[in-house]
């Protein structure tokens, strides 16, 4: 008991010692170096921005031309601006300079792109990304020394990205050499299909002339090859219709067994064309496919199914293109810049590299 007593006493005055000291002493309290309203409202700002881009993008939603699907060139130059301000606000944010520099490149106008990309290059130097949008876009332009020297440094810092770069470059050199046909003398069996894109919907949700020009081709040759699987896709609606429904019941009308045919109603783009049916090629185990699409844009569909099956198989699936002509088939023997430009732009997205990755802006 005395012992206990003891301890109270030692326990008393150790608190009124504490006591009397804090009562001489000022107590200092840190103060965060940036004010906290400060840090929401610039979080705040960032946030309208980056919705502001967003609603630029949704309109319009897509906007063709003789097969080439994009945004508008003026959307991009404000989602552009936008994200530029962003990055003045977030400097180390340098999605926000690569989002720009990329739709600069929607907008053709690489120069200015090459010079974004350089730019965000100064931040983070190896960054994987960035290198490799440098070695494409300057490969693109023709400077084979300045795209080899970003590609020496993928190398270095990420060998694998630098191989998959380096099949992207092959694919695109093969298929942009071949010649534009209108017609296949190659006879399909049940493991062969066709694959016809999609184009995009007039506004009431009846289907554009290129679209039925499409359906036409694919319709000659599956008349031909009655054995094949036909891949019909494209999924972006307009008055409660897609493109992949419309071309399937067209096909069904004109004699073809819906049995054979399979819709994909869910891709916005030729990257998603190639990116979801390549499933269905892997689940039918297609060894070899005909894509269909308007002379102007078959190209691009080839490079992409072919880049898009090297991860999801079938392994040794074989591709050829038959155009639907949009354009004389003279005239579309020669590859254009836009047409190029259209095809490096989308092999980079089908490998893995978004042209938008900024929050709630993606591709």
């Amino acid at each position: 008991m005395k012992q206990f007593h003891k301890l109270s006493v030692i326990a008393v005055s150790l608190f009124a010692a504490v006591q009397a000291y804090s009562a001489t002493q000022s107590v200092e309290v840190l103060q965060p170096q940036v004010e906290y309203q400060q840090l929401v409202n610039q979080r705040q700002v960032i946030d309208d921005l980056l919705a502001q881009a967003v609603e630029i993008q949704k309109s319009p939603a897509r906007v063709s031309d003789a097969g080439f699907t994009a945004k508008l060139p003026s959307n991009m130059e404000r989602i552009a601006d936008i994200l530029l301000t962003a990055h003045k606000l977030e400097p180390y944010r340098i999605d926000f300079v690569l989002g720009a520099a990329n739709a600069y490149i929607y907008n053709g106008n690489v120069d200015r792109a090459i010079e974004l990309y350089k730019q965000a290059l100064e931040v983070a130097p190896d960054d994987v990304k960035n290198n490799m949008y440098l070695a494409s876009w300057y490969r693109y332009k023709g400077d084979d020394k300045e795209s080899g020297n970003y590609l020496k440094h993928l190398e270095k810092i990420a060998p694998e990205k630098a191989a998959t770069l380096k099949q992207v470059f092959a694919t695109i050199d093969k298929v942009t050499k071949l010649p534009i046909v209108d017609k296949s003398e190659t006879k399909l069996t049940a493991q062969d299909a066709i694959i016809t894109l999609g184009y995009a919907l007039n506004p009431d949700g009846s289907m554009n002339e290129i679209l039925i020009q499409r359906l036409q081709k694919t319709l000659e040759l599956a008349k031909q090859n009655p054995e094949a699987l036909i891949i019909v896709t494209g999924g972006v609606p307009k008055n409660n219709q897609t493109e992949a429904n419309l071309m399937k019941k067209w096909l069904i009308e004109q004699g073809i067994d819906a049995k054979k045919i399979f819709a994909d109603n869910y891709a916005r783009s030729t990257v998603e064309n190639a990116l979801y049916s390549r499933y269905a090629l892997a689940h039918h185990k297609i060894k070899h496919a005909i894509l269909i699409s308007s002379g102007s844009h078959v190209r691009r569909g080839q490079t992409l199914f072919e880049l898009a099956t090297r991860d999801s198989g079938p392994q040794g699936i074989t591709f050829e293109a038959v155009a639907a002509l949009d354009k004389p088939l003279a005239e579309l023997q020669k590859v254009s810049a836009k047409d190029l430009l259209g095809i490096y732009r989308d092999s980079l997205i089908v490998v893995g590299l978004p042209m938008f990755n900024s929050g709630v802006l993606r591709d």
